[in-house]
């Protein structure tokens, strides 16, 4: 059975930072893309990046580029999204992603994911 488990999140300050992991169990996910997502209060679920099978490609949405940095580790089966210079509204709840096909307009719209984890909380206060 496939899981994914992210975790690091929790309640920081504006212009702090987090880092959430997301371990993958059930099977190897080094030649999927992985990344995440994320939904706040009332919104509905959006993209936030994705990183390529092999790591050097990757993808991220508007809101978060140059603040945020997604990363992987294929022999932990593990990705990570570093937030730095976080803003209150990026209060959300952060999804772990696994798609076999690295094609951000696919990713951006959430087609072609194959698995999802349950989600974390990321609060960040004014």
């Amino acid at each position: 059975q496939v899981q994914l488990v992210e975790s690091g999140g929790g309640l920081v300050q504006a212009g702090g930072s987090l880092r959430l992991s997301c371990a993958a169990s059930g099977r190897t996910f080094s030649n999927y893309a992985m990344g995440w997502f994320r939904q706040a209060p009332g919104k509905e679920r959006e993209f936030v990046g994705v990183i390529g099978r092999n790591a050097y490609a990757t993808n991220y949405a508007d809101s978060v580029k140059g603040r945020f940095t997604i990363s992987r580790d294929n022999a932990k089966n593990s990705v990570y999204l570093q937030m730095n210079s976080l803003k209150p509204e990026d209060t959300a709840v952060y999804y772990c992603a696994v798609g076999f096909i690295y094609d951000p307009r696919r990713w951006g719209s959430a087609t072609g994911i194959d698995y999802w984890g349950k989600g974390i909380l990321v609060t960040v206060s004014s």
